[in-house]
């Protein structure tokens, strides 16, 4: 079973019952050791530097998020 056919099939279930599998999978990765969550979070920074890399035009000025981070604050 692919990932897309995963969440498919999980998507099927009713809210409550999603919300019980989120839950454990949330939980789940607060097992993981450090090591292992640096390692994700680095595949997640190469994915999304690849992502950039393919469509520059996608990318949104530090000074906007920021901006937007404020704005949102208050």
């Amino acid at each position: 079973m692919t990932m897309t056919d995963l969440v498919a099939e999980a998507l099927k279930l009713t809210p409550r019952d999603r919300a019980q599998v989120a839950q454990r999978l949330l939980e789940s990765l607060d097992a993981l050791s450090e090591q292992e969550n640096e390692s994700l979070w680095l595949e997640e920074a190469e994915r999304r530097n690849q992502a950039l890399d393919a469509d520059p035009s996608r990318a949104i000025p530090a000074a906007d998020v920021m901006g937007e981070a404020w704005a949102r604050r208050s």
